[in-house]
């Protein structure tokens, strides 16, 4: 009979120590019951606890509450199993596991590929080559989809896990209200209070996990000021108190909401009253709330609509924000808070500092949220030389290139001296645009190994929680080479392959390379067009989209034959693969019409196609988004430009 031992007294080490439970019995059904018991002196069977428990070295490690040390060291009954904080005690659990044969292809039970087999002697001492290995919530939310994410993320070695807004009631909106699927499904509208309570369910869970929480980011310009983003909703709109007026920015003589949404509003940084009060509501929170390892303090999510009035006129918006970050710590200090804050180096703020620095860098991490970059091309190696342009308020343009952001970036932390993440957006909407899934998945790959060349210290994706639409391969990729920087990409692509469609995985990954000759992510992209006067005119990517047609035709006797397997996350996954090829030849006829300068009949094909896979959504929800789907291609066949984020309260 195997004995789990918990050496450490804490809630995530019970966690950890009910999932080895979980999943030994289900490797080995035969094995009969296993013990957990709390017993600190144990030597025999499995025994879960810190890496200081166990007298070993952890002097690798910066700071142990941050980074990640997994340790292992097993024969066939038990040994040890441990790591630098009570996180990673729970990393090491997962790869324990997944050392012996398990693999989480997709978030939920349906998802599990759990071998039937003995454990093996493990042998595995790695500390994550990352500190910040994290996920943000984005998309079309309903609460099941969150709590399988936060359930999934540190089983393929995740560790932050970040909440957007106080209340992220936009993100639940785009489901319940079913956007982009109104054809087929009922709106189901949700209240504030609802959301409000299922952020603190999505809370709990990431506590009990011990993974990093990360907190807000938008939102403190507006909310401090009476300026409520789910206002928007109700007739009328927001209403804007008299006395907020003056701390807005005045753009062209005029104070205000910018185009009536508080989350895409500015302040008047200049005005000492103003700051003053979005410290204090920052300061509070900050207070009230100390389970947030890492509070985000964003300015607003638009562009070029900064404060112009003279006292504003002085510094520039980056210098400002250093004032108000300086602030902000003098009060944190004063309060005797040691709370982390991150601030955001994106949009107008992209430029650096030009004569204000941090006065406490240690308190700080700088967040760059590179919006504008192309995804079809990845990081350099080494970054070419790269000029930083002086900023012209509220009138730049936003840079086209990832080396461009990463050398502004450089340079703020050149000025200013704190660490440095980047904020990326690979499982948002570009997701959509590489069908062939493996290029994708190497830019991504790619990435992160070229943002850690360059010291930033990880990645935090803004991204659809529902990113497995065929499979999971790219956030796979994303974990496991967050983690450890040497891994392969082939043996990555393998792996996951392998065991999401078994002994004829090649057949599969044959399928993808065949999509890559017909979709051209680039050009999907907007960013490779015959014609600079008419964006997505290029009847050479017509004639090659054809391409899908027969190859989807091929491909289906195959598919046929894959309904039924030996685990039921590759039946899920092949079940996936089914649909996806409808949706591949449902997005080619209006891509080539749009190629041939069709563009009505583009727009009318393509809200043809939204509405008829929508029909599957309910099957497939737990897996692709179909509301980040539709607004992906919305600007490509309708001609509707997507705001980042719509915002939350």
């Amino acid at each position: 009979m195997f004995k789990i031992n918990k050496i450490t007294s804490h809630p995530t080490v019970d966690f950890a120590a009910e999932e080895l439970k979980k999943y030994l019995r289900m490797m080995m059904p035969d094995a009969g019951e296993i013990v957990i018991k709390y017993a600190p002196d144990a030597t025999d069977g499995f025994r879960l606890g810190l890496m200081a428990d166990f007298s070993l070295d952890t002097s690798e490690a910066d700071d142990l509450t941050l980074d990640d040390i997994v340790h292992i060291d097993t024969d066939c009954e038990g040994g040890i199993i441990a790591g630098s904080n009570m996180r990673s005690i729970l990393l090491a659990v997962y790869k324990y596991l997944t050392i012996n044969g398990c693999r989480w292809l997709f978030p939920g039970v349906d998802g599990e590929f759990i071998p039937v087999k003995d454990v093996a002697p493990t042998a595995y001492h790695k500390m994550a080559d990352n500190r910040y290995r994290g996920w943000c919530n984005e998309g079309a939310e309903f609460q099941k989809c969150m709590i399988d994410a936060i359930d999934f993320a540190p089983k393929v070695g995740l560790n932050v896990f970040m909440l957007e807004f106080f209340i992220p009631n936009t993100y639940y909106h785009w489901y319940f209200e079913h956007l982009h699927n109104e054809a087929n499904r009922e709106r189901e509208p949700v209240t504030p209070q609802n959301v409000y309570q299922w952020k603190m369910a999505c809370e709990a869970e990431i506590a009990k996990r011990s993974l990093q929480f990360h907190d807000i980011g938008h939102g403190w310009s507006a909310l401090p000021f009476g300026l409520r983003q789910e206002d928007m909703y109700k007739e009328g709109g927001v209403k804007v108190p008299e006395e907020t007026i003056p701390f807005l920015a005045q753009l062209n003589g005029k104070r205000g909401l910018y185009r009536g949404n508080p989350n895409h509003t500015n302040l008047c940084l200049s005005n000492p009253e103003a700051r003053r009060r979005m410290v204090e509501a920052i300061v509070d929170y900050a207070e009230g709330n100390p389970h947030v390892d890492y509070l985000h303090v964003w300015l607003a999510d638009s562009k070029c609509n900064h404060c112009e009035c003279d006292e504003c006129n002085k510094k520039t918006p980056s210098d400002w924000y250093v004032v108000l970050l300086n602030e902000l710590d003098a009060r944190l200090t004063e309060k005797k808070l040691d709370t982390r804050i991150v601030f955001c180096c994106y949009v107008d703020t992209t430029w650096p500092a030009e004569v204000e620095t941090l006065n406490n860098p240690d308190r700080f991490t700088m967040l760059l949220g590179a919006y504008s970059r192309n995804y079809s091309e990845h990081i350099s190696t080494e970054l070419p030389p790269i000029e930083v342009t002086k900023y012209v308020k509220n009138k730049i343009q936003l840079l086209p290139t990832i080396d461009e952001y990463v050398t502004y970036a450089l340079e703020w932390q050149k000025r200013c001296k704190m660490s440095l993440v980047t904020y990326e957006y690979h499982f948002y909407i570009n997701q959509f645009y590489a069908p062939d899934l493996l290029s994708y998945a190497r830019v991504l790959y790619e990435d992160v190994k070229g943002y850690k060349n360059n010291g930033f210290l990880g990645m935090i994706q803004d991204g659809t929680q529902r990113c497995f639409f065929p499979n999971g391969l790219n956030i796979y990729v994303y974990g496991n080479t967050l983690f450890d920087v040497s891994s392969d990409f082939d043996e990555l692509v393998e792996d996951y392959f392998s065991h999401a469609y078994g002994e004829d995985w090649r057949e599969v990954k044959k399928f993808f390379e065949g999509l890559y000759d017909v979709f051209d992510p680039a050009y999907l992209m907007g960013r490779k067009y015959t014609d600079p006067k008419r964006k997505f005119y290029d009847p050479e990517q017509a004639n090659k989209m054809r391409g899908v047609y027969k190859l989807v035709s091929d491909f289906k006797p195959f598919l046929e034959s894959h309904k039924v397997m030996p685990y039921r996350a590759q039946s899920i996954a092949y079940k996936l693969l089914r649909y996806y090829t409808e949706w591949c030849t449902g997005i080619a006829k209006p891509s080539i019409l749009k190629a041939h300068g069709a563009d009505e009949l583009a727009a009318e094909a393509f809200n043809e196609f939204l509405s008829e896979f929508g029909r599957h959504e309910v099957e497939i929800e737990a897996y692709c988004d179909q509301h980040m789907f539709g607004m992906a291609f919305d600007n490509r066949f309708l001609g509707k430009l997507h705001i980042m984020n719509v915002g939350g309260q």
